[in-house]
């Protein structure tokens, strides 16, 4: 039997409706995706009413030299003695080469943002459908996991907008082939460089909840995490060391987090093994 079908005959068994049918659950699911919609359209709205402070002062943040991540960055530079940590805002000023390039970039930027704002919403109503097909004490254990992945998702948005983003268009700002050319990015690059960052890394902070649910159904275990450690690391050192000044601690200052996700993951896959294996009556003594 598929996970899809064991999901559905699960989320049926413990609906308080009763035995439901698959065009049951797809009518549940249909709600579900409904209210997350019309949450992510207020949200859309409510950023594009003031999309040009929003864009002046967020969105073209990090190019001023008074970001504050700028100034937070280059203190911390000081402190560990490391010069390539201070870095300065982008004095350029961006090409638009669409004549409705400006309009629909107002209107990718209200989603983008409307989709953060609510994002403890969306998840919300995700959990909802998803929660009927837990027994009860996986329900118990589950408790709490909106507030987690939506903190996990906002710490991953502050991160990559305060740290990896002003890394990434600094270096690729300044970084030239040749003294012939001269980099004049368009508003559309700098925009969705910055969009697939910010949203790929809430994503990725996300991993965590992921490994939960992996292991809660038995596809994952810690044991596979740990074998895939030493791959994870180069990985993790690679994606660092492009989106950073070529210095150890800038490249440091990336990896840390990142690596911490995966080890809580690790942790995490290993408690709910754990907890499944004593229900099952087998005790087993991981290998750390």
């Amino acid at each position: 039997m598929s996970l899809l079908s064991k999901f559905l005959d699960k989320r049926s068994q413990n609906s308080t409706g009763g035995e439901m049918g698959f065009t049951d659950h797809l009518e549940a699911l249909r709600w579900h995706i409904l209210r997350s919609l019309i949450a992510l359209l207020v949200g859309a709205i409510f950023v594009y009413l003031n999309i040009k402070f929003i864009f002046d002062k967020i969105i073209l943040g990090p190019t001023r030299e008074d970001f504050i991540a700028y100034k937070f960055l280059c203190y911390l530079g000081k402190l560990v003695n490391v010069e390539g940590m201070c870095l300065e805002g982008v004095a350029i000023k961006f090409q638009n080469i669409k004549l409705s390039g400006q309009f629909m970039m107002g209107f990718s930027s209200a989603a983008m943002i409307g989709f953060i704002l609510v994002f403890p919403y969306i998840l919300w109503e995700f959990w909802r459908f998803v929660k009927p097909a837990l027994k009860p004490n996986e329900a118990k254990h589950a408790r709490g996991i909106v507030f987690w992945g939506s903190l996990l998702f906002i710490l991953g948005v502050c991160f990559s907008y305060f740290i990896i983003v002003p890394f990434t268009i600094s270096f690729f700002t300044t970084y030239t082939l040749s003294d012939q050319f001269e980099n004049i990015p368009t508003i559309a690059d700098y925009y969705d460089t910055m969009s697939d960052l910010i949203l790929g890394t809430g994503i990725v902070f996300e991993i965590p909840i992921l490994v939960y649910f992996l292991s809660k159904i038995g596809i994952l275990t810690p044991q596979v995490l740990k074998n895939q450690r030493r791959i994870a690391v180069v990985i993790i050192l690679v994606l660092a060391a492009i989106i950073t000044p070529p210095d150890w601690f800038s490249i440091f200052l990336i990896f840390l987090p990142l690596y911490g996700l995966y080890e809580a993951s690790i942790l995490v896959s290993a408690r709910i093994n754990k907890k499944r294996e004593k229900e099952e009556g087998v005790i087993k003594d991981l290998d750390w």
